[in-house]
């Protein structure tokens, strides 16, 4: 058994070690600057695999390295802790981000800012890794915001381009938005909890263990619910949930490889991560899991209602990723406890499905951007689906790894994506029965997750069939001669698709959680609430399941009859109904109403503030500034160069001062 503190610090260590050096040393090694990048991911890798066995048969190892600084009695250190679900956590990061720089090291060949790229790759990583391993809540919120400091870089990487400059800025300023609410419920969790119960002690450690221990001591529902909702606000921001989605589409104005990074393992499920290991709070506040629910399963039903009718691949699969997490958040909202004093097994159960839908979603959502990427790589760089098909005849090795990875999304029976979504329809089924007051609202919410299941099978295979289906056609930028991406692309695609296929067996049993339920129930933030017993029925869980398989094979065959045996029909239905065509086409128009409502009344006001600065506050202190200037001009006749009047004028005042001293002196 290895001593974990010891090398704990060096999961992200090194990739900020490799971000200094690739930024000190790029102009030197120039296209060999992956190397380095690579070489930090996949030790980070075999290091978080070295945790992840030692947590299996060890207590969680939490380490303090240093002394951060200390406010009145309260110390707060770099804290770092593994425990089963930070475990989880880093082999997921660390495993996907090797691969993805390892295909990005094909990708960007060539590309003037190559070195730079790296580095704030691995930047990137190390913030991630640091966020998952954070042991309190204001080292977590710095990393956080590291998080998106790097996304804000990666996603602008082609700054000279308006489009990518426009979308980093978007990125930074909406989930900043979603930040301010998470550091207003740590600052509520530092000064609304009390140590001990005790009120005159008003300000005590961060770690996630004594908040925990004292949010359900003093379990104060108002409290509870406020300081859930703030911290759901910094995961709606983060993990792009209504009504702060609208960054994440445009985010794909960066590279293919940065898409992947944000939208697989990174970035977009660190709000996930957040939920989940707050989960002792937010079963304390039922109110607070509703929302959380609601807010997942219309996201959900959102954004896979805009992917129905999009034509850019990589647009696709992002309004792929936000529906996605709304799934994550809906069985996160659905972890809710029948009674508030005992542990219930559908907290855990529904727990389990959110973290293992986030981890299969992981292999085949990177795996679907990365064989978009290598689309087009060998387009290229065109991207819209209706300038090219028929490319399962030109790229063999990636028209077979998007399917793989298109079946895993579209939940088709026995690959990864269907064991993650059936898990989580399930817990969303139990919460419906669990007698619980909002058990109808649940049900809706299952009927919504379904609905969602069907809808993403066909968009998927939508985008599919249009891609590589049909006679061969490329646009005019791709060249005389298509030809599939090189192998150091087509590698990691491969790999991905391994998982794309086999990741669900994790956790597959149909009946009674898996290896994965065993061993999440083993990190701190779920022990208390751990309890072994079935959820479900076998009855109502096949139910689930056989529905569940009826609509993602549904939702696959209408792909496959609109745009393979009568590519004509989908336009007829598009123009029989042209507005709902239309609202899905334009996002529902919701970035138009952000602009009209949000954008442009605040660029209204900056500008009224301009004008009222330069005419009014400068014109002010311009007055003021000539005050001295007019002073000046009335004293500047005296001072005319004349030393018979300077003389004078001595005589003058010598005289006034006299006659002032005799009349004091008389009187």
């Amino acid at each position: 058994m290895s001593d974990l503190s010891s090398i704990l610090w060096l999961i992200p260590a090194l990739p900020l070690a490799a971000a200094i050096l690739i930024t000190f040393l790029g102009p030197w090694l120039r296209e060999r600057s992956h190397w380095l990048c690579i070489l930090a991911a996949l030790a980070s890798c075999a290091l978080s695999v070295v945790v992840l066995v030692d947590i299996a048969h060890d207590n969680p190892v939490i380490h303090t390295y240093y002394t951060w600084f200390k406010v009145a009695t309260v110390d707060v250190g770099f804290t770092l802790r593994a425990d089963a679900l930070t475990a989880f956590m880093l082999v997921t990061v660390t495993f996907i981000s090797s691969l993805i720089a390892i295909y990005a090291s094909g990708y960007m060949h060539g590309d003037p800012g190559y070195a730079r790229f790296f580095a704030e790759v691995s930047l990137f990583i190390f913030f991630m890794t640091g966020l998952v391993m954070a042991d309190n809540f204001l080292l977590l919120y710095t990393f956080w915001e590291g998080v998106g400091l790097c996304s804000y870089l990666l996603i602008g990487f082609w700054f000279q381009k308006p489009a990518a400059a426009a979308a980093a800025r978007k990125a930074f300023l909406v989930t900043r938005l979603g930040d301010i609410g998470l550091l207003i419920g740590i600052l509520l969790i530092w000064v609304g909890f009390h140590a001990d119960g005790d009120v005159t002690k008003s300000l005590f450690a961060l770690d996630y263990q004594t908040v925990f221990e004292q949010a359900r001591l003093q379990n104060n529902p108002g409290l509870l619910f406020v300081v859930c909702m703030f911290l759901f606000c910094g995961a709606v921001g983060k993990s792009a949930q209504f009504p702060l989605h609208v960054w994440l589409p445009d985010a794909m104005e960066g590279p293919t490889p940065v898409s992947a990074l944000i939208h697989a393992a990174t970035m977009v499920t660190a709000g996930v991560y957040l939920v989940a290991r707050c989960t002792p709070l937010f079963v304390l506040a039922p109110e607070a899991q509703l929302v959380v629910a609601c807010i997942g399963g219309f996201t959900a039903l959102l954004a896979a209602l805009i992917a129905l009718t999009q034509n850019d691949l990589k647009r696709v699969l992002a309004y792929s990723t936000i529906s996605q997490l709304g799934y994550m958040f809906l069985a996160l909202g659905s972890a809710t406890r029948t009674n508030i004093d005992l542990p219930d097994a559908l907290v855990t159960v529904a727990v389990v499905a959110a973290m293992f839908h986030l981890f299969t979603h992981a292999f085949f959502k990177a795996l679907l951007f990365l064989a978009a990427g290598s689309v087009m790589h060998s387009m290229g760089n065109v991207i819209d689906m209706r300038r090219f098909g028929g490319l399962r005849y030109a790229l063999r090795t990636t028209h077979w790894t998007f399917l793989c990875g298109a079946g895993a999304l579209a939940g088709v029976p026995l690959l990864a994506g269907f064991w993650s979504k059936d898990d989580i329809l399930s817990a969303t089924f139990g919460a419906s029965r669990a007698g619980h007051p909002h058990s109808g609202i649940y049900l809706i919410l299952l009927i919504v997750g379904l609905l969602t299941a069907g809808l993403t099978a066909f968009y998927t295979f939508r985008a599919y069939f249009m891609t590589f289906w049909g006679e061969l056609r490329t646009p005019h930028e791709a060249g005389e001669h298509v030809h599939d991406s090189p192998w150091v692309m087509l590698v990691p695609l491969m790999i991905l698709s391994v998982g794309a296929l086999f990741a669900g067996y994790v956790n597959a049993e149909p009946l009674l959680p898996g290896w994965l339920a065993e061993y999440l129930e083993r990190a701190p933030s779920l022990q208390p609430l751990a309890e072994h017993g079935e959820v479900l029925t076998a009855a109502s869980r096949a139910l689930v399941m056989s529905t569940s398989i009826a609509l993602a094979l549904g939702g696959v065959g209408l792909a496959w009859f609109l745009y393979v045996l009568r590519p004509g029909y989908s336009a007829r239905i598009a123009a029989a109904v042209p507005r709902l065509y239309q609202l899905s086409l334009n996002k529902f128009y919701i970035d138009e109403l952000y602009d009209f409502f949000i954008v442009q009344p605040l660029v209204g006001l900056a500008i009224f503030a301009r004008i009222f600065d330069l005419n009014v506050v400068d014109g002010l202190v311009d007055l003021v500034g000539q005050i001295p200037r007019f002073l000046g001009i009335l004293f500047r006749p005296i001072q005319n160069g004349l030393t018979q009047f300077y003389a004078l004028a001595m005589a003058l005042g010598l005289a006034v001062f006299l006659i002032a001293l005799v009349w004091r002196l008389a009187w």
